[in-house]
């Protein structure tokens, strides 16, 4: 009796693989693979022959610079998620980040400084730094900001980067170099002058400090040649998020409804507040009669495909 209960449950199994294999569609297999074709990130990171960042040669030549920025592109090609929305965020804001580095005679590579600062995202760190650049509030206000309960300019893109401009330009007079400004960013320019008197050198590459800042030069170095060579490094026919069609409006009045005055500008309150996060509650207050820029998008060019 055993036994036939035994051949019966064999031949059940095989029945159902029969019918399984039958019914399973042909074009259903290995998802795996498909994303694969569409995402394929090599294991060996592209690196050319040449590479430069501020303007400056990175000396690829030294086994520690060479295998630290191999580091940093595995790390960032790897990280999928972040870097699509990296190279569909800074088709967005580089146009507007390139002007504004341009009119101060910032290299433009530094638009790759704030991409690893920030992501090009509306965040705040742990210590308060805020905004595309990530300023701390004393900074911001030290370099002509507005940062108070109601106005936050450290989240406004051009008057962000027109005080991070200043803060580089600032940092240039203590070192020979932008990629040590770069380095001074992270780890402050006091602290970098310190570090590079007691050894005695003036590279950045030649500099021992903390893993932190030595990852962080390398970071937006790999960012770069991530971001003009997507495709060196797994990511195809990547499709950008859209410029948006915004118009200016400058005011020089209280607003005692951020709400209406949207309604009445042809957008919404929703939109307002995306595009202007600088505005931190739902009026502005003007005593003094400051002119302020308040970027709005119209209800039709709001639709996919304008």
């Amino acid at each position: 009796m055993k036994k036939k209960i035994i051949f019966a449950s064999l031949a059940v199994s095989s029945i159902a693989i029969v019918l399984l294999a039958a019914f399973t569609p042909k074009n259903s297999a290995p998802t795996q693979s498909r994303q694969a074709d569409s995402l394929a990130i090599p294991a060996n990171m592209y690196i050319p022959e040449k590479v430069t960042i501020f303007g400056e040669s990175v000396p690829l030549e030294y086994f520690d610079v060479r295998e630290s920025l191999e580091r940093e592109l595995l790390v960032n090609a790897f990280w999928q998620s972040q870097t699509l929305q990296f190279l569909k965020y800074c088709h967005r804001y580089s146009p507007t980040i390139d002007s504004v580095l341009a009119a101060n005679n910032i290299p433009l590579d530094f638009k790759y400084l704030a991409l690893a600062e920030s992501g090009l995202r509306i965040v705040i760190s742990p210590k308060g730094a805020a905004g595309f650049w990530q300023i701390l509030e004393g900074t911001a206000k030290q370099h002509g900001l507005t940062v108070n309960e109601h106005i936050d300019q450290r989240y406004d893109l051009i008057k962000s980067t027109e005080a991070a401009c200043k803060y580089l330009q600032n940092s240039r007079k203590s070192f020979n170099s932008w990629t040590m400004v770069a380095a001074s960013y992270n780890i402050g320019v006091a602290e970098l002058k310190t570090q590079a008197k007691f050894q005695n050198i003036d590279s950045f590459y030649d500099l021992y400090t903390n893993s932190e800042t030595a990852r962080y030069v390398f970071r937006i170095i790999a960012l770069k040649l991530i971001m003009e060579n997507p495709e060196l490094y797994g990511y195809h026919n990547v499709q950008p998020f859209p410029t948006i069609p915004t118009k200016i409006v400058p005011v020089d009045t209280p607003i005692a409804n951020l709400a209406e005055f949207a309604r009445n500008q042809g957008s919404n309150y929703k939109m307002l507040k995306t595009l202007n996060p600088w505005l931190r509650d739902k009026f502005l207050p003007n005593p003094n009669n400051t002119k302020y820029y308040i970027t709005l998008i119209t209800h039709e060019n709001r639709l996919v495909g304008n």
